[in-house]
């Protein structure tokens, strides 16, 4: 008999998602926007905290886009962006025109290298051209060096987009991931650490740049009695059925969190007598949700050993992520690498993560991990 698949990482109901989105069948409010659209965003602003202002989206690759619009990025200019992350970090920027301009990473967080940031503005405002944004991404669900990015960002009052997509419950000296930038953004996709199926929010402490998401994000309609628009808009708001299981979802993050970081804890424990694998360990005052746990390889071809080891038992795994500098889509964009991210991709794999996993599953990922390593 065929052993149950075991995930990457799933989604994990809790208790009242159903009771919600009943509530929005029983008062017909199936429409989006609604009650539980509202009530979902106040749970995560009094989650996230510091203050900010939530609109719900319908993805968070919207939430992207409308951040990167809302601070004036058009046609023709440049955007910093993280190169070692998923591609909706990045498509954004080419929706409106505008060109990547790529940035490898660091070794302590696996994210934007601060020193290659700062030499990459500095050498594009030689040729020109002074980007318009910053896409910082907290990979993983580990925070990025929030100082040192703010204090780039405030040197050279380059605005930052903090891409929070993989770290809602991480924190930074004890303050939420998606408060520390311009504007902060959520995933809510079905293998985030709690989903609303699918979904995104746009987080900012100015209350005028969620005003003008919300604006943006309905169709960009004027204030009038009929249907009028100055502006390009989109439909990007969240449903009042998807908010409702997202309103069920945060009553239970916390626990996901616990968790997920459980999950790390264990493959650290029981991994960690190989000195032939490497774990992210969390620099001090960082504290990562751990998403996803991932474990760097000697080689590639030990990496990919261990992942077809693991699909040979059913078991689900990814490599990192392919550094945006290296998809046949960003081939011509500039980029300025250390050989981080590349390393990186070449030796780490993703192991399965999800809160539902039990401590078997996990136990058993972990004999046939150590088999390829005895």
């Amino acid at each position: 008999m065929a052993q149950s698949k075991i995930w990457l990482s799933s989604p994990h109901m809790g208790t009242n998602e159903e009771k919600y989105v009943k509530q929005a069948f029983d008062t017909n409010w199936v429409a989006p926007l609604g009650p539980n659209v509202d009530a979902f965003e106040e749970a995560i602003q009094d989650y996230v905290g510091n203050e900010v202002s939530v609109a719900a989206l319908s993805s968070g690759t919207g939430a992207i886009h409308l951040a990167l619009e809302i601070l004036g990025v058009s046609s023709g200019d440049e955007v910093l962006c993280q190169s070692f992350t998923f591609s909706a970090s990045a498509n954004p920027i080419k929706y409106l025109g505008a060109n990547p301009i790529f940035v490898d990473s660091e070794r302590d967080t696996w994210n934007l290298c601060p020193v290659l940031l700062e030499e990459a503005i500095n050498d594009r405002i030689q040729k020109g051209k002074k980007p318009k944004a910053i896409v910082a991404v907290h990979l993983y669900g580990m925070p990025y060096k929030i100082n040192e990015i703010k204090a780039i960002s405030e040197k050279y009052n380059i605005p930052v987009v903090e891409d929070s997509a993989e770290a809602l419950g991480s924190t930074f000296n004890g303050v939420k991931c998606s408060s520390f930038g311009d504007i902060g953004i959520l995933s809510f996709n079905g293998n985030k650490i709690i989903t609303t199926s699918g979904g995104g929010a746009l987080i900012s402490k100015n209350s005028a740049y969620r005003k003008k998401a919300i604006f943006l994000a309905t169709q960009a309609r004027d204030d009038a009695p009929h249907y009028q628009h100055s502006n390009v808009g989109y439909n990007y708001r969240m449903s009042n059925i998807l908010a409702g299981i997202g309103r069920g979802q945060m009553e239970v993050l916390d626990d996901r969190v616990a968790a997920r970081r459980a999950n790390y804890e264990l493959y650290v424990k029981e991994l960690s007598y190989s000195t032939e694998l490497e774990f992210l360990p969390e620099p001090a005052g960082y504290f990562s949700n751990r998403w996803l746990s991932c474990i760097l390889t000697p080689s590639f071809e030990i990496r990919e050993k261990v992942r077809l080891l693991l699909l040979d038992h059913n078991i689900e795994s990814r490599p990192l992520w392919k550094p945006m500098h290296l998809q046949p889509i960003f081939e011509n964009a500039p980029n300025y690498s250390n050989g981080t991210s590349e390393d990186l991709f070449n030796r780490g794999l993703c192991l399965p993560s999800g809160s539902n996993l039990t401590k078997e599953e996990v136990l058993s990922i972990i004999q046939l991990i150590k088999t390829v390593f005895s």
